[in-house]
């Protein structure tokens, strides 16, 4: 492995996009510690550690919400619009034309998703700037009115950094600004628990136990997200004129989680709304009861939490996957499933076989999901890392030296991973 880095490292286009990469990510984790002004940081802290959906956001950000820094939204704005986009997708004809119109649809559809981030991000703020009002040191306009421009500004700001990074780059720069964000975070974390074992809060043995079922996560989830299950397609012989084509076999990959992380966010977001809108109003009962009712990590809550991942993970995999477009495209040119009559026949077949794939990758993304919960409430501690953050980081690593294998292969050096 490290004669390969050696190796890539001496490619001039590759050296420059790890460069480029590493350049990027250190303008973002300087712009991490330029603070917003009038906000008082030690209150929000003590508003985050009470609010499961605050010290998501918080950990996702890499401490830039606790901190209320400049990227204090992250780049959550950005991953939001790409989502209702990709949805909306699914019932505006005009959107899907553009998905299937190539380079110039693709643009398009990334201009519309940066304007809707925008929008987002506006509303955001303002949500921020009125529900955080008891803890800004001044009530003047204009201070709530800087506070809502520079944390605009620095999604803006990431959402240009990340789009750079995948252009001129290695990986995807959203994901990789995350994957930074989560990873800086790790340090404080071993500290924290290094303090939970000199304290005596946590016992050996259980940490040992602790760090036991994070390792097999990981390897569950590397496991997971390389898992696919290949559909066998063989294409029919055609006789044009002298030449004899088709008759080759392939199949079709159906990956084990197709739709990756989003289900956990979508459902993490709606679980603890609750509670998140009862901080910014607190003063309203009907809201603090139900907030008290769904509070995260309770019995209720990681039910509801269950069902809506498993729920979202269909959701989101028919709205980026459809398997009558598949059975069409087979069909178009000559090709089938053995034993499978072509057309709607085939659709069903593939449909099912979507069907049951989803759903095993649902409950595994559940069964992630809510370990680090029970985990949690087994040894009354919060831990610093959740389902969500442990996906995505594997994903970004896996992605990105995807990636770079795939630059090394273009030029015939041997495979990053041997």
């Amino acid at each position: 492995m490290l004669a390969t880095l050696r190796n890539a490292w001496k490619i001039p286009e590759t050296r420059k996009r790890i460069l480029f990469t590493l350049l990027a990510l250190l303008v973002y984790r300087i712009g991490s510690f330029i603070p917003v002004p009038y906000i008082d940081t030690s209150a929000l802290a003590d508003i985050i550690t009470n609010n499961g959906m605050f010290n998501l956001m918080n950990i996702i950000s890499g401490g830039n919400f606790s901190n209320f820094t400049i990227f204090a939204m992250s780049i959550s704005p950005y991953i939001n619009a790409s989502i209702i986009m990709n949805l909306l997708a699914m019932i505006i004809p005009s959107l899907q034309e553009l998905q299937k119109a190539g380079e110039d649809g693709r643009k398009k559809i990334e201009r519309y998703v940066r304007y809707l981030t925008m929008l987002l991000a506006l509303i955001q703020v303002l949500g921020m700037v009125f529900g955080f009002q008891s803890i800004m040191t001044s009530d003047a306009v204009i201070a709530k009115v800087i506070v809502g421009l520079t944390i605009v500004a620095g999604t803006a700001i990431l959402m240009w950094l990340g789009e750079q990074i995948t252009e001129k780059g290695i990986g995807n720069g959203i994901s990789l600004i995350i994957f930074t964000s989560i990873v800086t975070t790790i340090p404080a974390g071993v500290v924290k628990t290094y303090d939970y074992l000199v304290n005596g809060t946590i016992k050996v043995y259980l940490f040992i136990v602790l760090v036991i079922l994070v390792a097999a996560a990981i390897m569950a989830i590397v496991a997971v997200n390389e898992g696919q299950r290949k559909i066998p397609v063989q294409y029919a012989k055609r006789v044009v004129g002298r030449k004899v084509y088709g008759g080759r076999s392939t199949s079709i990959p159906l990956k084990l989680n197709q739709s990756g992380v989003i289900p956990i966010i979508f459902a993490s977001s709606l679980t603890m709304f609750p509670s998140t809108l009862a901080s910014f109003f607190p003063n309203t009962a009907w809201l603090k009861w139900l907030s008290e009712k769904l509070a995260w990590g309770g019995v209720a809550a990681t039910i509801i939490y269950v069902i809506l991942i498993i729920a979202f993970a269909f959701f989101y995999t028919s709205a980026i996957f459809n398997p009558y477009d598949v059975a069409n495209n087979l069909k178009k040119y000559g090709g089938f499933i053995p034993g499978i009559r072509p057309g709607s026949p085939t659709a069903e077949y593939i449909r099912k076989a979507s069907n049951k794939l989803t759903l095993a990758g649902g409950i595994f993304l559940a069964i992630v999901a809510v370990l680090p919960i029970f985990m949690g409430n087994a040894l009354g501690i919060s831990l610093q890392f959740s389902g969500t953050t442990l996906i995505i980081v594997v994903g970004v690593a896996l992605d990105t030296i995807k990636q770079l294998e795939q630059q090394l292969m273009m030029r015939n050096y041997s495979g990053f991973l041997k």
